[in-house]
Parts: structure tokens; C-alpha cells; sequence
């Protein structure tokens, strides 16, 4: 997927959590983790943008690590959400489900990414 592709991907992955979240029931313990889920949702898009921009394979690696953990801490929330029963709706598990795609896209990235910066030579190259 080419990173333009991938920056809208993430981005309307962010819309959605903003609706989701939005949508949720108010109590104390939801009103927490929606705001948890908000922050980390919406961080997944806004980090891989400044990825695009490292100056450098390290710099790369490292900000596209913060995205990794930012999409998994937002299915963690997910996670919790359904697992408590503060939200049975359909859309948690299909945004689980997109918040697995892209966290194993961006795992890949990384792991590419690491083979490119040790072996220079290698012959996987990604599109650009």
C-alpha cells in the first residue's frame, strides 16, 4: 500500500474512532476510556504522517514504533469496552478488526524497514 493510501487509511480509521467513541453510553468508567481511545486512536494517523517525514531509516523505524504501540493500545481499549459490556455494538469488533489490519501493516513496515537499514543490498524493496 502506497503511503498516501496508508495516510488516508489511518486517517479515516481516526474518523471512525471519533464517531465511535462519540456514540458511546456515559458513565464514569466509559467516559475514561473513551477518552483513552480517542487519544490513541486518533494518534495512529497523526504519527504515521510524521513517519513519512523521518530524516532517516532510524528515525523511520522509531516513529513508525510509536505507531505500532498507539494502534495496539487502541484495541486494548476496544478490548475493554466490549469485554465489559459497555459496548456490544457491531462497530467495536469491525473497528478492532481494522485496528488489526493496520497494526499488522505497520509491523511489517517496521520489520522491512530493519532489513533495509542492516542489509542495504537486500532485494525486498517496497513501491514508492
Amino acid at each position: 500500500m502506497s503511503p498516501e493510501l496508508f495516510k488516508k487509511r489511518t486517517k479515516a480509521y481516526a474518523l471512525k474512532i471519533m464517531r465511535f467513541t462519540d456514540g458511546l453510553p456515559s458513565s464514569r468508567a466509559t467516559n475514561v476510556i473513551a477518552g483513552q481511545l480517542l487519544r490513541s486512536g486518533t494518534s495512529v494517523g497523526a504519527n504515521y504522517r510524521a513517519a513519512c517525514r523521518a530524516k532517516s531509516p532510524a528515525d523511520f523505524i522509531s516513529k513508525m514504533g510509536t505507531v505500532e504501540e498507539e494502534c495496539d493500545e487502541s484495541i486494548f481499549w476496544m478490548e475493554l469496552l466490549e469485554e465489559s459490556g459497555k459496548s456490544k455494538d457491531a462497530a467495536v469488533s469491525e473497528l478492532k478488526k481494522e485496528g488489526s489490519e493496520i497494526l499488522a501493516m505497520v509491523v511489517a513496515s517496521i520489520n522491512t524497514a530493519r532489513i533495509r537499514r542492516n542489509n542495504p543490498q537486500s532485494a525486498i524493496r517496497n513501491p514508492q
